[in-house]
């Protein structure tokens, strides 16, 4: 552990546990985790214009066999080829949206940014349906006939769409999280 620590220096680290919910603890072990999937040619000097790609997140068993990963990284991602590579600043935003200590509000943003698969800021019936079938499977014996699935969306938004424009918008998906109890310990990653 001490050469990790060496390697990220005393003034990031402090940095990083200000603009973070993690500990320094979990920023060590995050450097570390994302300096494993570096390339051999890569800096781990030089986080700062050093990217992982989206691919090799994925190879994390952490994401792994999340139906959302691919999402997850294009949220976190600030590439400018949106291809949902993470910097490593990205990559502790990523974990510390996730972490146990981050707000109800801040879990909230980025699970409907997640979910907003068409990034227009609401969450339509297409974000809805996609939603759906990934939590439930995107196979034939998996998949909602398109009653059942027409039926569910109805009651999200029936549920959910307070203003009745037929979409879900950030402070009604954030009332509807509210009165979910197990969201905010189930939506995180761990390392």
């Amino acid at each position: 552990m001490g050469t990790t620590a060496s390697q990220l220096d005393k003034e990031k680290l402090s940095e990083y546990q200000e603009l973070t919910f993690l500990t320094k603890q979990e920023i060590l072990l995050a450097y570390k985790r994302f300096t494993e999937l570096l390339d051999k040619d890569d800096d781990a000097k030089d986080l700062s214009n050093t990217r992982v790609s989206m691919e090799k997140i994925h190879t994390l068993p952490e994401l792994k066999s999340n139906p959302f990963k691919e999402r997850i990284c294009k949220v976190f991602s600030t590439a400018n080829l949106k291809d949902g590579s993470l910097s490593f600043e990205d990559f502790l935003d990523l974990l510390s949206a996730f972490s146990d200590s981050a707000t109800l509000e801040i879990k909230a943003h980025y699970a409907f940014r997640i979910f907003d698969f068409d990034d227009d800021g609401t969450l339509n019936e297409k974000d809805l349906e996609k939603l759906v079938n990934s939590l439930t499977g995107d196979t034939t014996e998996t998949r909602l006939d398109e009653n059942e699935m027409k039926q569910l969306i109805n009651n999200i938004l029936e549920e959910s769409d307070i203003d009745k424009d037929g979409t879900v918008n950030l402070s009604e998906f954030q009332h509807v999280i509210s009165r979910s109890p197990d969201f905010v310990s189930s939506f995180k990653i761990v390392l």
